[in-house]
């Protein structure tokens, strides 16, 4: 068995991190899942929330706001729609993802109410965390 994963994180903005990582813990729309070596194939989507990835180079979180991740036995890429390092995230920012995801919520019709409403509570779990 391998000791460590290949992991990568983009956005549509940059390339976050390229690291051989030892674990990746990744919140995914359906609950927080941790990539390890030798993980069986899987992929999932992400919801609002911190991803840490622990390597040799120490632990670093990045913010993620939705996108996908895709797991294999070598690696673990994820494709986040807005990803931000933790040390970068202000309290500014994560207010106005809430605002937004508030204001979501309330234009969105009935059959979508739900996902909007777990799109403004993962928020603010997010910033509880955040703290």
């Amino acid at each position: 068995m391998a000791d460590t994963l290949q992991f990568d994180l983009v956005s549509p903005e940059r390339k976050l991190a390229s690291v051989q990582a030892s674990e990746v813990l990744i919140p995914g729309s359906e609950g927080d899942m941790t990539a390890l070596p030798d993980h069986a194939p899987t992929i999932t989507t992400l919801r609002p929330g911190f991803l840490r990835v622990v390597s040799a180079e120490g632990t670093k979180e990045y913010l993620v706001t939705g996108g996908f991740a895709e797991i294999t036995q070598t690696s673990a890429s994820v494709l986040a729609e807005q990803a931000v390092p933790r040390e970068e995230v202000t309290r500014e920012m994560l207010d106005e993802l809430h605002a937004k995801a508030t204001e979501a919520h309330a234009v969105a019709p009935d059959e979508h109410k739900d996902l909007a409403a777990k799109a403004v509570a993962d928020i603010a779990a997010t910033i509880e965390t955040w703290v």
